[in-house]
């Protein structure tokens, strides 16, 4: 053989691992394996599931979660956690609608002002995190009290009950609701507004990540935040943007839940936090940050949406859904693990 054929030999066994190792290497790829699998068994075990209408179903439950899920991710990635995200949906919600009523102005008033508060909320969330030196368990656990207290509080103070009055004859009500919580329908069957909103969301989150400088900053934080800053990661402003980013994530989740319905329930949120984290970490996020995918993430909210409608589709016992869901947890958490440590041997 001669000496060209070798080199030849070489660069493509380099060529070869260096494209296994980026693959083993993508956070994402455990939780593609395990959306694979939970799709071919309820393709197997639900008659309906395979229908365009069923999948249309899925699809909307998968975006109902994904769209918080994608900040989410991202705050994982830069390391922290916020356990305020599902109630903050609701705060959203809230706010756009009794603003509207009790103003009797347009409701895209509403929408504006709800979306200068969550994104103070999460300023701060970050702020508070980046002062005080807390963790941001304890910081966003405050703030979910805070706001489950003033969701009802205020909502029984202005209206008298625990939800809000219709704002379904109000000014602006169609075009809010053509935004938030249309229907487009493709080929016969109809497709929620929000799946444009995840896609996007996740677009943009993943462009972030990979393309520009506040990407490299979330991953140096999420690594290692005093290391990130000695090299002059701007590490407060990137915390309170991502905290930001889990604002603004909630207010289109809020007021998708304000327009599909036009009136909202003071309790609602409560335990959807858990589900976000869980999306995420299903996705490929680590707990401990520095390493994750908006992709991911998306993967694991459409593993959600498949786990929690496959399981009508099938006719079982919803009862048993959050087995499902803690057992997918586990396994996904295990196989992203086993994938590290083959990207790392691969090195």
């Amino acid at each position: 053989m001669s000496a060209g054929t070798d080199a030849a030999t070489a660069d493509e066994r380099i060529l070869q691992t260096s494209r296994l190792r980026k693959l083993l290497g993508r956070p994402e790829l455990g939780s593609v394996v395990g959306a694979i699998a939970v799709f071919v068994f309820f393709a197997f075990f639900a008659d309906s599931f395979l229908q365009a209408a069923s999948l249309s179903t899925v699809l909307y439950a998968a975006s109902t979660i994904g769209i918080m899920a994608v900040p989410v991710a991202l705050l994982m990635i830069g390391g922290e956690f916020d356990l305020s995200a599902g109630v903050m949906v609701t705060s959203s919600a809230l706010v756009s609608s009794m603003f509207s009523y009790q103003m009797t102005a347009n409701v895209w008033v509403g929408v504006g002002v709800s979306l200068l508060v969550t994104l103070a909320i999460g300023a701060f969330n970050g702020f508070m995190l980046t002062r005080t030196k807390l963790p941001s368990f304890i910081i966003t656990l405050g703030t979910f009290l805070m706001l489950t207290g003033l969701n009802l509080g205020f909502t029984k103070l202005i209206d008298g009950t625990v939800s809000t009055k219709s704002i379904a004859d109000m000014e602006g009500f169609p075009s809010a609701r053509d935004v938030f919580a249309s229907t487009i329908t493709i080929g016969g069957v109809g497709f929620k507004v929000t799946i444009l909103w995840w896609l996007a969301l996740v677009a943009v989150a993943s462009w972030i990540l990979l393309r520009t400088r506040a990407g490299n900053w979330i991953f140096a934080v999420g690594g290692n935040k005093d290391a990130a800053r000695a090299v002059g990661v701007p590490v407060t402003r990137t915390r309170v943007g991502l905290y930001m980013g889990v604002g603004f994530g909630a207010w289109i989740a809020g007021q998708h839940l304000l327009f599909s319905y036009d009136v909202v329930q003071s309790g609602e949120g409560v335990g959807n936090e858990l589900i976000y984290i869980i999306a995420a970490v299903i996705g490929g996020c680590l707990i401990t940050g520095g390493y994750g995918s908006a992709v991911g993430s998306a993967v694991g909210a459409f593993i959600f949406g498949m786990t929690s409608k496959g399981i009508v589709f099938a006719e079982w016992n919803p009862d048993w859904f959050k087995f499902f869901l803690g057992a997918m947890l586990l396994l996904a958490t295990l196989l992203n693990a086993w994938v590290r440590k083959r990207a790392e041997a691969t090195k």
